[in-house]
């Protein structure tokens, strides 16, 4: 009676262990791939003019991006472009506080380190894609000395407080129905 006892507690464990890794398995895909989609076809990339206030598109080649309808800091694009950091800080908003946000592994081009220690050198900068667009989120495009550039959602002020359950700070648009 004992030792079929041990083969059910064997066999209990092993399938608790396989269970346990099947999960992870899973967790781990659906974080990695599973929401994640390339976007074909991908806008053109806009910067708010110093000049007009008004976004306008820059010329750029090699523009691959992702996204996932899960959410909208999952955005990330790279690209090149012929305009010179000068020329971007001539025509464009600066952006402050650009914190590049993890793109999954296989979207190779965009690598947030890598792209943080550029902005903290002084070898990139932000500029203003668009603010609250959707609500609470504002995108960067960031352009390094070399013409790469670079595409990502974070999350702003407005949507902090907002979705966060307080009312929005001062300057920020109303929230649209259904956000609290």
């Amino acid at each position: 009676m004992s030792a079929n006892k041990a083969i059910w507690g064997k066999i209990a464990i092993v399938g608790i262990v396989v269970g346990a890794l099947a999960a992870g398995a899973l967790l781990y895909y659906t974080q990695v791939y599973a929401f994640y989609v390339r976007v074909e076809n991908p806008a053109q990339v806009v910067v708010v003019s110093d000049i007009t206030g008004q976004q306008e598109p820059i010329v750029t080649t090699n523009l691959t991006a992702i996204d996932a309808d899960s959410s909208p800091i999952r955005f990330r694009a790279c690209f090149e472009t012929p305009l010179s950091m000068g020329t971007m800080t001539d025509m464009f908003r600066l952006y402050d506080d650009a914190e590049p946000l993890n793109a999954p592994g296989w979207f190779d081009c965009f690598d947030a380190e890598a792209i943080a220690v550029e902005l903290q050198n002084g070898d990139a900068l932000a500029f203003e894609g668009a603010s609250n667009m959707p609500y609470g989120f504002d995108t960067v495009v960031v352009v390094n000395q070399t013409g790469q550039g670079f595409v990502w959602r974070q999350l702003n002020a407005c949507g902090e407080a907002v979705y966060s359950g307080d009312p929005a700070p001062a300057g920020c648009p109303p929230a649209p129905d259904g956000i609290n």
